[in-house]
C-alpha cells in the first residue's frame, strides 16, 4: 500500500463516517447525556491538542519557551482578557525567554 492509497482510504473512511452521522436521529443527539458528553469531549480533545503541541517534540517531551507562554495565556484567559492581549502576551513571553537564552 502506497502513501497515497492510504490517504485516499482514510479520506473515504472519513466521508463515510460523516455520512453515517447524518443518519443518526436528532432525538438521540438532543438528549441531555449525549449533549453533555459531546461538549466535554470537545474540551478534552482541545486540551490534548494544546498539550501535545506545547510539550511534544517528535517522540520526546520537551519543555521550552512554549510552556511558560501557555501558562501566561491560561492565566490571562482566566482573568478574562481579550484574545488579542492573550496572544501578544504569550508571544512576548516566549520571545523574551528565547532572547535571554533560558529556553530554546
Amino acid at each position: 500500500m502506497t502513501v497515497w492509497s492510504a490517504v485516499l482510504l482514510a479520506a473515504c473512511i472519513c466521508v463515510g463516517l460523516k455520512a453515517v452521522g447524518y443518519l443518526v436521529p436528532a432525538r438521540l443527539l438532543e438528549a441531555p447525556k449525549p449533549a453533555r458528553i459531546s461538549d466535554l469531549l470537545t474540551v478534552a480533545l482541545l486540551g490534548a491538542l494544546v498539550a501535545v503541541q506545547t510539550l511534544g517534540a517528535g517522540q520526546a517531551v520537551m519543555v521550552d519557551a512554549r510552556v511558560p507562554a501557555v501558562l501566561v495565556a491560561a492565566g490571562l484567559l482566566w482573568m478574562r482578557q481579550s484574545f488579542l492581549v492573550v496572544v501578544f502576551a504569550a508571544a512576548a513571553v516566549a520571545a523574551l525567554l528565547r532572547m535571554v537564552g533560558l529556553a530554546a
